[in-house]
């Protein structure tokens, strides 16, 4: 593809390179170092000069290094007299902040999304936002893209419509399994989820019936890991008799991955929108998706002006 350029933050270069692969485009090269004192230091090798500049980052953790390294990377970009710059983040941190739930708090996801436009960027890709309505918070195109297409295929091809049932871990999650159930033509149930204080939940019962089924779990991240063990757990509860967790992004905090390990759940699905630690990759219970073949394609289509409402389903 002519004029265009694709850079990468450290915390996505895996994926970064596999989209370089899928579009057939070199890697753009750049320098990114700390300082002794931990500052970040952003060097691009080469000329960008009148290109269409793609910059891959997850704001994954760790969080505040990373979107320093994105919003260091861009004004590097714009100072370097690059056409257009298109942040691509896979996984946008903050999210979970996108309301005041209580006096006095901030409204992070607000905060980010304007430092992140203040620092040159003209376009945003990004997929399954814990909230949509953080599209609003920027002020320049956001393009909000899905995994469903890529975790729906792994379910079509491991199970039978018939013998599995879509559970959503709370009632603010019903549109996203509701969307899955309609796609593989299977039931629908939802857990009754309380959350006492942030990274905690209590699962309290479940609405549906999962009798001898396979209970697919899906959200849009796994953080502890907590909600989706005690869903589990309840879905077994009530007869289920297997379940599995089907996430997007795989944050797998703390001691995530051994609670997952000591937990009723069979397998849990991810995508690589965060790199996967070796933890994860050398769990027998975890499997990791790639999802750059949808990035590159949305870069593609952007990159040349074409449509990209088909890949939002």
């Amino acid at each position: 593809m002519e004029n265009i350029k694709i850079f990468s933050g450290t915390s996505n270069f895996p994926l970064s390179e596999a989209v370089c692969k899928y579009l057939g485009v070199p890697l753009g090269r750049a320098e990114i170092r700390r300082f002794s004192d931990g500052e970040v230091f952003v060097e691009i090798a080469e000329s960008v000069r009148r290109t269409h500049v793609f910059v891959i980052q997850s704001t994954c953790p760790p969080v505040n290094e990373n979107i320093m390294e994105l919003l260091i990377i861009t004004d590097a970009l714009k100072r370097a007299s690059a056409k257009a710059i298109t942040a691509v983040i896979p996984y946008y941190g903050y999210a979970r902040q996108d309301r005041k739930v209580q006096p006095r708090a901030p409204i992070s996801a607000k905060l980010v999304a304007d430092i992140i436009v203040k620092a040159g960027v003209g376009r945003v890709v990004t997929m399954d936002l814990h909230a949509g309505q953080i599209q609003g918070f920027f002020d320049v195109p956001v393009d909000h893209l899905y995994a469903a297409p890529v975790l729906i295929d792994y379910i079509k091809n491991k199970f039978s419509k018939d013998e599995i049932v879509i559970v959503s871990p709370d009632a603010g999650g019903m549109e996203r399994a509701r969307a899955y159930a309609k796609r593989l033509g299977t039931g629908l149930a939802m857990t009754d989820k309380r959350r006492p204080a942030p990274n905690e939940a209590e699962i309290m019962n479940v609405i549906g019936d999962v009798k001898g089924k396979i209970a697919i779990i899906v959200d849009d991240l796994v953080d502890t890991g907590g909600t989706a063990i005690q869903a589990a757990q309840a879905l077994i509860r009530e007869g289920a008799k297997g379940v599995t967790l089907c996430c997007t992004h795989g944050v797998l905090s703390g001691n995530a991955i051994k609670k997952i390990e000591d937990s009723p759940l069979e397998e849990v699905i991810i995508t690589d929108t965060i790199p996967p630690r070796e933890e994860a990759k050398r769990s027998g219970k975890i499997k990791v998706l790639s999802i750059a073949s949808l990035l590159g394609e949305a870069i593609r289509r952007i990159a040349i002006g074409e449509s990209i409402s088909t890949l939002f389903t």
